[in-house]
């Protein structure tokens, strides 16, 4: 396996990470069908799961956690902060797609710095 397998990996995954995560907003959140459906039988799993992802997207958890993530992997040296900054990305993505924008921007642009950062560099 050679070393740029991680990097090519990862700019496959985060493109349709963030085509998935849109389609779970305009598919899932927003769709006309599932408000009616949901109006009617409130006590179906896919109503319940639309219920909880609607106070995850309330109260920004995703954005935070995409924020404290990148942050911390800001500062962790080494191949650690490098996973984490990848971690930050997948909480980012999907924030940057439902709704917590402010958050997601900052979250994005500080995990992509760590990961572009050269090995050798002080920290």
């Amino acid at each position: 396996m050679s070393r740029r397998f991680p990097v090519i990996l990862l700019l496959v995954v985060l493109p349709l990470w963030l085509a998935a995560s849109y389609g779970v907003r305009y598919g899932f959140m927003e769709d006309a069908r599932w408000v009616g459906v949901c109006v009617d039988e409130a006590s179906r799993w896919e109503c319940q799961a639309r219920s909880s992802l609607g106070l995850l997207i309330h109260f920004k958890v995703m954005g935070w956690a995409a924020l404290a993530v990148s942050l911390i992997a800001f500062v962790i040296p080494g191949r650690a902060g490098w996973s984490l900054a990848v971690l930050a990305l997948l909480f980012g993505f999907p924030a940057l797609a439902l709704y917590n924008t402010s958050l997601a921007v900052f979250a994005i642009v500080i995990g992509a710095l760590r990961l572009v950062r050269a090995p050798g560099a002080v920290e």
